[in-house]
């Protein structure tokens, strides 16, 4: 018989480990967290403290006190709401990993106004029969595009996925290689067509296509031709791309769809603020029979995926298996209705994104002027301002930065420590890093942001013997 001594040796520490109910009393006293939650973090702490002593961890990771204050931590986080108000003080309008585009005032009233009750989702209050629940936006969106069909999913993903699921089952879609983008969190065109009944066909190289790689390509199997936007990267120098332009009478010729994945999109002109993006509709002018975006990017609206086009390949989409596993809910639709009637009555500056976007030098200069004042009657000192560029979002405008204005806070402690002592408070404040700094931008501060600001980078940032002095 073997005897594992190693084992045997670490037992007397697994049995000093305290039971799931006395260590939920010492989490417990004066937590004001509740038992549910003190309970589940007592379990996962007690579980990860005996992986850990098995492999050799010291003893003081079983005791009593280390073990309660990391259940505390534990049910805090089970208890925290999510997600959570943050103060994007980075400047970067487009910030995917804090949601992307705030929603505007007015949808978030509609939103709130469709989760409280019931409404008329499906049902044509006319006739008192069912209806469809995308047709309102719909409506809205063929005003605003010129449009002949529009419909809307949950993502452009989504959208790119029952594209070419519904157009080219069992058949190739061509597409260019230098447009087979990861779109964020590894997900990637090619698999996103692999998951889907169409075939991936490559042409061209990563810099450079021409019209003949697409018309070389085409043959008997084709289903789809795929134009992708590179909205989250750009390819510079010896490169060469095919336009919409010159790829519609091509597609016509074949008689095969030809379809963009415009990634971000809006429907007005921001040339005049320094977005080179052209509007959405520039792209059925130009041949495009279906155009896919983002409702949650330069349109400013939640997060969706808008289809617009061709009738006839639109409804074939409706009609799709896939359109029901892949459609919106109420609160997006309501929110998105919102903003598209914005857009159509000429509200756009209503509109947080749009808001931010076309705010000039001159008023963010005012702002962050502002805002250095307040920081300095607080008590923070090294407080100063510059003018500077700051980026829109990796996700729609790569590299883009636009000119603005920030207000650089030197710490007392190191500027990451401060920056996570910003992040873990109440509430998160997310800021930018520059060596020994902290650049705030208002550009991404609503001015009743101010005000919880302040008191954030007081107390992060200023060293409480100065404060108290």
């Amino acid at each position: 018989m073997t005897v594992d001594h190693g084992a045997r040796a670490v037992n007397p520490q697994l049995r000093a480990l305290p039971a799931v109910d006395r260590l939920v009393e010492a989490a417990g006293s004066g937590s004001g967290s509740a038992r549910w939650s003190l309970l589940a973090a007592a379990r996962e702490v007690l579980e990860e403290a005996r992986a850990a002593l098995l492999q050799g961890a010291p003893e003081s990771e079983g005791e009593l006190g280390t073990l309660a204050e990391r259940v505390r931590v534990r049910a805090d986080r089970l208890e925290a709401p999510f997600p959570r108000r943050v103060l994007n003080a980075t400047g970067i309008v487009l910030h995917t990993n804090l949601g992307r585009a705030p929603l505007a005032r007015g949808a978030l009233a509609s939103l709130v106004e469709a989760a409280s009750g019931y409404s008329d989702l499906e049902l044509d209050l006319e006739t008192g029969q069912r209806g469809s629940r995308t047709t309102r936006v719909a409506e809205l969106l063929r005003v605003l595009s010129g449009a002949e069909a529009a419909h809307v999913v949950n993502n452009t993903a989504a959208a790119l996925f029952l594209a070419v699921d519904t157009l080219a089952a069992g058949r190739e879609v061509i597409v260019s290689r230098g447009e087979l983008v990861e779109i964020g969190g590894s997900f990637r065109v090619p698999e996103i067509m692999s998951a889907s009944r169409a075939r991936l066909r490559e042409v061209g190289t990563t810099n450079r296509t021409h019209l003949r790689d697409y018309r070389d390509a085409i043959g008997p199997e084709t289903g789809m031709l795929l134009k992708v936007h590179r909205s989250n990267f750009r390819i510079e120098g010896f490169t060469s791309d095919v336009g919409l332009r010159e790829l519609a009478p091509l597609a016509r010729e074949h008689g095969l769809p030809l379809v963009e994945d415009r990634g971000s999109g809006g429907f007005e002109d921001l040339s005049a603020s320094g977005i080179p993006e052209s509007e959405v509709s520039a792209g059925l002018r130009e041949g495009a029979d279906l155009l896919l975006f983002s409702a949650d990017k330069l349109l400013g609206g939640p997060q969706a995926g808008i289809v617009l086009g061709r009738r006839e390949l639109v409804a074939r989409m409706q009609r799709s298996p896939l359109a029901r596993a892949l459609r919106v809910d109420k609160l997006t639709l309501a929110a998105l209705h919102w903003t598209l009637l914005a857009l159509a009555a000429g509200r756009s500056g209503e509109i947080p994104v749009l808001a931010m976007l076309r705010a000039t030098s001159e008023e963010l200069l005012a702002r962050a002027s502002a805002l250095a004042d307040r920081l300095r009657e607080a008590g923070v000192p090294r407080v100063s301002v510059e003018t500077c560029r700051s980026p829109v979002g990796g996700g729609a405008l790569p590299e883009l930065e636009l000119p603005g204005a920030i207000v650089r806070v030197v710490p007392d402690r190191p500027a990451d420590e401060a920056a996570r002592r910003l992040r873990a408070g109440a509430p998160p404040v997310l800021a930018r890093i520059q060596r020994d700094a902290l650049l705030l931008d208002p550009r991404t501060l609503a001015d009743e942001d101010f005000a919880p600001l302040v008191l954030r980078i007081a107390d992060a940032c200023v060293d409480a013997l100065r404060r108290s002095g």
